[in-house]
């Protein structure tokens, strides 16, 4: 590697209550290089990350160095005075303050309480924000911003304390594909005024339009070190996971089947117009587009969470109206919202209650109490089911991966045994294994003649997982394929116009 280095870090190994979290990696980024950081969660990046910020301290026998300076042991504070930053996923800003405070914040600290400069804030902030070539109103209140401008100002924060590094955890997770496309600029610009920026992202796509080179972790070991230029997503999933995936188009003729939901002429104002479609007895009918599209509203209409104003719903050839989500269950709809943190799971309850949640009239005896044994039963027959990974049933459900997790939440609606399952972007913050495994699982209760919605803005998901796609943009259904006769340039170029 003829650049300098900005990290080197070698025989990296980390142990926590016996279990080798990290164990030998090696890891090292240029200055002004664009490095992704690959693996499945669980794989050791956050630890590697926390490693070199000073969270965590390694095992005997690692050699670290920043930017040229060999240390013995690294601090937080001596990561911040070497310019190393990090942008976690949920940025940790402050919502009530403005865009300047949240960019300048440091300068307002200090060993005794002093009067604010606005002038100072100001100016540091629109420099900092200059170096990304972005301009935003610096006395909005952040709450008020976007996702994607709310990315800017992390970053505009980390340049303000002088970062030379910056680990970017996920940070598209949220972002439709034109801010996304947005953000990436930035890194480029970033890049090309000397910062590093290490980039971890489960949507391959983006690792390898973004990054000079990859670094592959697995079950805390170091795969390699790839560069990008002619990788392939397929290769970087068998590096990542150790196991080759079928990348084969899954749709079958579902048109003879029974139709079970079908929804025609529905409208509200202000999301969406005039949509019909129907979806038939073991079909998995994908829907895509853009986030703003109206996607996730339709999902809350069918779902009794909104009500249309116009247009009629029909389920197994009965009409039907939702007052509220309760009707919906009790008709057999189940819905997995793209939020799983908020509104999927409860964190700090355990992987059994959130997984009885749905069902607690089922598994009430006759005394009104909740039966032991009954939701015993239940959470043992879906765990095994669904192959959930846990420790106990009784652990934290914060405790299990981003894929469990799904799992749990997929188990909790499943208990509903419903006709119809909208599934509302079901890989979000999930790993290429996990998702493997998930559509799967879709799979598997398609063929049970479960009735599937899948919404996702991936192309390459529905494209895959679905027996037909619809696309949806502006409020309205505008285009269908059959993914047997189309491909992912042409879905893209559609959806992407």
């Amino acid at each position: 590697m003829k650049e300098p280095f900005a990290i080197r870090f070698s025989a990296i190994s980390k142990v926590f209550s016996g279990v080798k979290a990290l164990d030998g990696v090696d890891f090292l980024v240029g200055q002004g290089e664009v490095h992704c950081l690959a693996g499945e969660n669980g794989s050791g990046k956050s630890t590697l990350i926390k490693i070199i910020t000073g969270v965590y301290q390694p095992e005997a026998g690692a050699q670290m160095e920043l930017f040229g300076e060999k240390l013995a042991q690294i601090t937080p504070a001596i990561a911040r005075r070497h310019g190393i930053a990090v942008i976690w996923q949920d940025l940790a800003l402050f919502p009530e303050m403005t865009v300047g405070e949240n960019i300048a914040f440091e300068t307002l600290l200090g060993p005794v309480p002093r009067r604010v400069r606005h002038r100072a804030l100001q100016e540091k902030a629109l420099a900092a924000l200059a170096q990304l070539d972005v301009t935003l109103d610096l006395d909005a209140r952040l709450g008020t911003l976007p996702i994607a401008q709310r990315q800017i100002v992390a970053i505009a924060r980390a340049l303000v304390s002088d970062a030379r590094l910056i680990f970017m955890d996920e940070p598209t997770a949220s972002l439709t594909q034109a801010e996304t496309d947005a953000l990436l600029q930035v890194v480029r610009t970033l890049s090309a005024r000397g910062v590093a920026v290490v980039f971890v992202s489960h949507r391959l796509a983006e690792v390898l339009d973004i990054s000079s080179r990859v670094t592959v972790l697995r079950d805390g070991r170091l795969v390699g070190m790839y560069p990008t230029a002619g990788m392939s997503q397929s290769r970087l999933t068998e590096l990542m996971t150790g196991k080759t995936f079928d990348q084969s188009v899954a749709a079958q003729d579902c048109s003879a089947a029974p139709v079970v939901l079908e929804a025609a002429g529905l409208s509200r104002r202000g999301e969406f117009s005039a949509v019909s479609f129907a979806v038939r007895r073991g079909e998995v009918l994908g829907l895509t587009g853009l986030i703003g599209a109206g996607r996730t509203e339709l999902a809350h209409v069918l779902f009794g969470m909104a009500q249309a104003d116009t247009g009629t719903m029909r389920l197994n050839g009965q009409p039907v109206r939702f007052g509220s989500n309760r009707d919906a269950v009790a008709a057999g709809i189940a819905y997995v919202s793209e939020d799983r943190l908020a509104l999927g799971l409860i964190q700090p309850q355990s992987i059994a209650d959130n997984l009885v949640l749905s069902v607690l009239p089922k598994i009430t005896a006759a005394n009104g109490l909740l039966s032991a044994r009954a939701k015993a039963d239940l959470v043992t027959h879906w765990i095994a089911e669904l192959a959930v990974k846990i420790g106990k049933p009784g652990d934290a459900v914060s405790t299990l991966s981003g894929g469990n997790q799904q799992r749990v939440v997929l188990a909790k609606w499943l208990a509903t045994e419903p006709k119809v399952l909208i599934l509302d972007c079901p890989t979000v913050g999930v790993d290429v294994g996990a998702r493997a495994g998930i559509f799967r699982i879709i799979r598997d209760l398609a063929a049970k003649g479960l009735a599937i919605l899948l919404i996702s803005d991936e192309v390459t998901e529905v494209l895959m997982n679905a027996d037909r796609i619809l696309h949806m943009a502006g409020g309205r259904i505008v285009g269908e394929y059959d993914p047997r006769q189309t491909d992912i340039p042409t879905l893209e170029a559609a959806v992407y116009a």
